[in-house]
C-alpha cells in the first residue's frame, strides 16, 4: 500500500533522531540519556509515560476509544560493548561503544508509529509501547517482567521487531514457530596436579584431559541430539597455564561456551550431557571437575495466532514482498521473556545488503535509514487493524 503522508513527512526527523541516538551508544542499564529523549518525545506527542521498570526502560501508553483489546510493543535500546570502525558523520562519540545491532533504529521506529497514531487516532483499545534496555545479554526483559510489566501493562499479546540485513529495506519475514535459539552459557574446570612439563607422571594433566573434553564435545549434537533437532555446543574459552612457563603443567583448565537451542527438550538435553561429559573425562584422568550451566534465554517462539495478525499487518504494508518461509536464527533475542508471558511474534525487517560485509555485530554496522518508513508504517498498521475502531 502506498505510506500515509503522514508518516513519510516525519522521515527526515525520525533519520535525524536516529543519528543522534547512533551517536551516543549506551550499554545496557546505562540508558539515561536515550530513555531521557524517549520519554520526552511520548510524553510530547500525548501519551501517559512510565519510567524506571527494568532500571532505565519506558513503556508509553496509548488508549483511545472504548475497545477492550490491549497490546505491546517492544523495541530495544542498548548498544554493544564494541568499537565502531566504520567512518560517518553521526560515528559512536564513546570508544568502545557502538550500535552495531540495530537498536538505535528499533527505538526510532516505535517512536515514530507512536507519534503517528497519536495524531491519526484511528484505533480503539490500549497500546503500550515498550522501550526495552539491556537485550545484549543483561537481562533487560527478564528485568521488565520481574518489575512487573504486563501486571501494570496487560497485554493480549506483545510484537518485537528486528532488523534483517540481507533483505530489502521494504521486505519484511513473518514466520509462526521458533525463531531464535536459547542462548544459555556453560563453565566446566578441570583441576588437577600441576607439575614439571618433563616429569608429567608426577601429576595429573588437565590439559590433556581438556583436550579429550574438547574433541568429543561435538558428539552431544552429533550422536546425542535429534538429528531433526537443531542444537549448537560451542566451546568460546579456554584458560591454562602461562605462555611465560612452558615448562609447568598447570592444576587447573577453566572452559567456558554456549549452547542453543530451539526446545525446552533439547535444552535441558545440552545441559545434562555437557557435564556428562565432562565428569566422564575427568573420570578417566582421575581429576576433579567443576561444572555450572547457566540458563540466560529461552528461545524465542512464535505464538500462531499472534503471527497471523502480524502477517496481515506486514502484508498491507509490503505486499507481496513478505517471507512466510524465513530460516530460524541460532542467536537469541530476550524478548523470549515477553513471549514466555503473553503470546507474542518477533518479526523480521529489511535492513538492505550486508555493506562491507557488516552483519550485526560488525564494527561496520549500521542501521538502513531508508528502513523507517516501512518500519514505522508496519507498527501502525499493526495497531489499527487489531485495535479496528
Amino acid at each position: 500500500m502506498p505510506l500515509p503522508n503522514a508518516i513519510l513527512a516525519d522521515v527526515s526527523f525520525l533519520q535525524d533522531l536516529r543519528r543522534d541516538i547512533h551517536a551516543h551508544p549506551e550499554l545496557g542499564f546505562e540508558e539515561e540519556r536515550t530513555s531521557d529523549i524517549v520519554a520526552s518525545l511520548l510524553e510530547e506527542a500525548g501519551l501517559q509515560v512510565h519510567r524506571g521498570l527494568g532500571k532505565t526502560g519506558v513503556v508509553g501508553t496509548l488508549h483511545l476509544g472504548n475497545g477492550s483489546r490491549s497490546i505491546g510493543l517492544r523495541a530495544d535500546m542498548d548498544a554493544l560493548a564494541m568499537p565502531e570502525m566504520a567512518e560517518r558523520p553521526y560515528k559512536s562519540r564513546f570508544p568502545g561503544k557502538m550500535h552495531a545491532c540495530g537498536h538505535d533504529g528499533h527505538t526510532t521506529l516505535l517512536l515514530g508509529a507512536a507519534r503517528y497514531l497519536a495524531r491519526t487516532r484511528n484505533f480503539s483499545g490500549k497500546v503500550h509501547f515498550i522501550f526495552q534496555p539491556a537485550e545484549e545479554g543483561r537481562g533487560g526483559a527478564k528485568k521488565m517482567v520481574e518489575d512487573g510489566l504486563f501486571d501494570l501493562f496487560p497485554c493480549d499479546a506483545v510484537y518485537g521487531l528486528h532488523n534483517m540485513p540481507g533483505l530489502a529495506t521494504d521486505e519484511m519475514a513473518v514466520v509462526a514457530g521458533p525463531q531464535l535459539a536459547s542462548s544459555d552459557s556453560w563453565f566446566v574446570t578441570f583441576k588437577g596436579t600441576g607439575t614439571h612439563g618433563a616429569k608429567p607422571h608426577l601429576g595429573k594433566d588437565p590439559i590433556t584431559a581438556s583436550g579429550h573434553f574438547l574433541s568429543a564435545l561435538q558428539t552431544i549434537v552429533g550422536r546425542v541430539v535429534d538429528p531433526l533437532q537443531p542444537a549448537v555446543v560451542s566451546a568460546c574459552s579456554v584458560q591454562a597455564g602461562d605462555p611465560k612457563a612452558l615448562n609447568v603443567i598447570p592444576d587447573i583448565v577453566e572452559i567456558g561456551g554456549t549452547a542453543r537451542a530451539y526446545s525446552a527438550k533439547v535444552r535441558d538435553q545440552l545441559e545434562v550431557e555437557i557435564e556428562r561429559l565432562a565428569r566422564g573425562v575427568a573420570a578417566m584422568f582421575g581429576i576433579d571437575v567443576f561444572y555450572e550451566f547457566r540458563r540466560r534465554i529461552p528461545p524465542v517462539v512464535n505464538d500462531a495466532d499472534a503471527t497471523a495478525r502480524a502477517l496481515k499487518a506486514a502484508q498491507a504494508v509490503c505486499g507481496a514482498k513478505v517471507m512466510t518461509e524465513f530460516p530460524p536464527s541460532t542467536a537469541g533475542d530476550d524478548f523470549a521473556f515477553f513471549g514466555d508471558a503473553v503470546p507474542g511474534a518477533y518479526v523480521w525487517l529489511g535492513n538492505g545488503p550486508a555493506v562491507d560485509g557488516a552483519l550485526h555485530h560488525n564494527t561496520a554496522y549500521d542501521f538502513n535509514d531508508e528502513a523507517i518508513p516501512t518500519g514505522v508504517a508496519f507498527w501502525a498498521t499493526l495497531v489499527e487493524q487489531e485495535l479496528s475502531a
